[in-house]
C-alpha cells in the first residue's frame, strides 16, 4: 500500500535554493517565474516541476524538474545550463531541511529550444529527475 506524504516537499523552492547558493550562477536570476520586465535576453534559470511521482513505501518524491535557461547570447545560455546541471548533480547526498537529495538523473538536455513568447531569447531546456527522501 502506498502512503501519501505527510509533508510533500516544495521541490521547486529546494532546487532554487541549491542553484542560488552556487557561485557559478551568481550572475543569473534563479526563480520559478521570470522577473518583471523579462524579455528572454537576461541571464536566468527558471525552475519548474514538470511531473514525477511519490513512492509512498519508500517516502521518496521523484519529481521531474525542468530548467529553462536564458542568456544574452547562445553561448552564455549554454554555459548557465551546464552550471545549473552541475550544481544540482553536486547536491546528491545533501540534506535540505527534512529532505535529502538521494539521486539526480538527467532525463533530457540541455537542448536548444527557441522561445516563441520571447522572440529575442537564447534558451536551453533541461529535464532532470530527482529522488528526494522525505523524513
Amino acid at each position: 500500500m502506498t502512503t501519501p506524504p505527510s509533508a510533500f516537499p516544495d521541490v521547486e523552492a529546494l532546487v532554487v535554493d541549491v542553484l542560488q547558493a552556487d557561485p557559478a550562477l551568481s550572475t543569473a536570476t534563479v526563480a520559478v517565474a521570470p522577473p518583471a520586465g523579462f524579455d528572454g535576453t537576461q541571464r536566468a534559470v527558471l525552475v519548474n516541476r514538470r511531473g514525477g511521482a511519490w513512492v509512498g513505501d519508500l517516502h521518496v518524491d521523484m519529481p521531474l524538474i525542468e530548467f529553462e535557461v536564458y542568456g544574452p547570447d547562445k553561448s552564455t545560455a549554454h554555459t548557465l545550463a551546464n552550471a545549473a546541471r552541475r550544481a544540482l548533480l553536486a547536491a546528491i547526498g545533501k540534506q535540505y531541511g527534512t529532505n535529502v537529495i538521494s539521486d539526480v538523473e538527467e532525463q533530457d538536455g540541455p537542448r536548444w529550444l527557441p522561445d516563441y513568447l520571447y522572440r529575442a531569447a537564447n534558451r536551453y531546456v533541461c529535464v532532470i529527475r530527482l529522488s528526494v527522501d522525505v523524513f
